[in-house]
């Protein structure tokens, strides 16, 4: 979305007075400000490891490099900068899962597990134990990805694992975390009355 309101206003010379901005970079600007306080405490003895999935359309066809690292610098509050292994290749570089573009919902959907294959072989190759994805196709894809491929890795959205780095994730929430985060850090709404 954030691609196609960009390319639009450019490709049909719309006139407007706002600037098209990423969820990433606020995330970036909201912890650095102390509006955000997530903890990576709780994988410190943990240590469990976590890749990054760099969405295509706000990584190398919009924002670059740059909203990739305050991506990066968000999630290193979140889990500890010593727990995220990259991808090769990675940022504006990173291949793309598949899964983008309208392929998720093509129908084609063998053309796009074979394609992803490519991105399942990368994770499998960065030995993380989750990829975090910021993008809900990314997220579907590579979900189906490690399932189809036994890729024995999870895939949580980045607001997952921020909630949980907050103390705010509820035990309701944690659908597509392993039995190793189930039950890290558990929000419970009732007792915080």
């Amino acid at each position: 979305m954030t691609f196609a309101v960009r390319a639009g206003l450019k490709k049909f010379n719309v006139a407007h007075n706002f600037e098209t901005k990423n969820i990433y970079e606020y995330y970036g600007k909201w912890i650095r400000e102390g509006r955000l306080k997530p903890n990576s405490d709780w994988n410190k003895d943990l240590k469990i490891k976590f890749t990054v999935q760099d969405p295509c359309q706000i990584v190398r066809k919009s924002f670059g490099d740059a909203i990739a690292d305050e991506f990066r610098y968000a999630i290193k509050q979140c889990i500890g900068e010593e727990n995220l292994v990259e991808m090769t290749p990675n940022k504006s570089n990173n291949y793309c899962c598949g899964g983008g573009g309208g392929f998720l919902q093509s129908g084609f959907r063998e053309q796009r597990l074979a394609y992803g294959k490519i991105k399942d072989d990368q994770i499998k190759a960065s030995g993380a134990t989750y990829c975090i994805a910021g993008c809900h196709n990314c997220h579907a894809q590579i979900h189906e990805l490690s399932h189809h491929y036994n890729g024995h890795y999870q895939v949580v959205h980045f607001w997952t694992i921020l909630a949980l780095a907050l103390g705010i994730l509820g035990p309701n929430e944690r659908t597509y975390l392993g039995d190793d985060l189930r039950e890290v850090n558990v929000f419970h709404p009732e007792t915080a009355l």
